[in-house]
C-alpha cells in the first residue's frame, strides 16, 4: 500500500497478489471504503472513489473534446458527469482520469474596503455563503392516505443567485453579496489547461483493467461515442 498526497487529492495505491481474484479484492476495497466513511471529515468536496487499474499502465485511448458553441466549462461538466460515467461502465475500463481544468465554479473577489466600511470582514462573508448554499432537509406532507416528501433544493449554481445572498444586515437595511464583492461564473483553476493541437480542449485519458482486451474495449468506447454523438455539444474526437 503506497499513498501519494498532492494539493487537493490524495490517492492510495494497493497492489494485491497474483493469485487474488481482482473482481474479490474490488469488493474488499468497497467494503473496507464503506466501513470508513465514519471517520472521514465531514465537509469532503466529493466522495473517496476506486479503480481497478495499473497506475503504471499507459492509456489505451485519449479523447479530446471541444466545441465552438459552449464554453469549456460546460464541456467539462458534461464529461465529468455523463460521458465520462458512461465509459467507466464499459467492461474492461479501469480508470477514466479527465484533465484541462475547467471545472466551473463560482468566483467571489470580495471589496476588504468595502466590507470594512459594513464593519464586516471576509469571514462574515465565508460563513454567509456556506450557510445559505446548503441542501437540508425539507420534509413533507402528510394526508390521511398519501404523504409527499419535499424535493425542493437549497443550493446555489450560478453567479446570479450568490449575488443577491444577504451578508448581514446594516441600519436596517440588507447588505448584499453583490455590495461588498465581485461575483462570476468561472473555473476552479485558471491556470490549468489542455490543448488538442492548437484548440484548447478536455482530455480524458482512459485505462483498462488487468488483463482486458485493448482493442475490444477500444470498440466499445468508439461505438459508446457514435450513440452520444447527437447528444453531444460536439462529436467526441479521437487521439492516435
Amino acid at each position: 500500500m503506497t499513498s501519494t498526497s498532492s494539493d487537493g487529492s490524495s490517492v492510495i495505491t494497493l497492489q494485491f497478489l497474483l493469485s487474488l481474484d481482482i473482481d474479490v479484492a474490488e469488493q474488499e476495497v468497497q467494503a473496507a471504503i464503506n466501513a470508513a466513511q465514519t471517520f472521514l471529515p465531514s465537509d469532503l468536496p466529493a466522495p473517496p472513489v476506486y479503480s481497478k487499474s495499473n497506475p503504471a499502465d499507459a492509456p489505451i485511448l485519449t479523447l479530446a473534446l471541444t466545441s465552438k458553441t459552449v464554453p469549456l466549462s460546460k464541456v467539462q461538466d458534461l464529461a465529468d458527469t455523463r460521458l465520462a460515467q458512461k465509459i467507466s461502465q464499459l467492461p474492461g475500463v479501469g480508470l477514466v482520469s479527465i484533465s484541462g481544468g475547467q471545472k466551473p465554479a463560482v468566483r467571489i473577489d470580495a471589496n476588504p474596503t468595502t466590507l470594512s466600511s459594513y464593519g464586516l470582514d471576509l469571514e462574515a462573508v465565508r460563513s454567509a455563503v456556506q450557510g445559505t448554499s446548503i441542501d437540508r432537509p425539507k420534509g413533507s406532507f402528510d394526508g390521511p392516505q398519501q404523504s409527499f416528501q419535499i424535493g425542493a433544493n437549497d443550493q446555489l449554481l450560478t453567479a446570479d443567485d450568490y449575488r443577491s445572498v444577504v451578508i448581514a444586515y446594516r441600519n436596517g437595511a440588507p447588505v448584499r453579496l453583490s455590495d461588498v464583492a465581485t461575483v462570476a461564473d468561472g473555473v476552479e483553476n485558471s491556470k490549468q489547461a489542455a490543448w488538442m493541437n492548437d484548440v484548447p480542449a478536455i482530455i480524458l485519458n482512459v485505462q483498462r483493467q488487468p488483463g482486458a482486451n485493448i482493442i475490444q474495449v477500444v470498440d466499445r468506447i468508439t461505438k459508446l461515442c457514435r450513440s452520444w454523438r447527437p447528444r453531444s455539444p460536439r462529436p467526441c474526437r479521437r487521439r492516435s
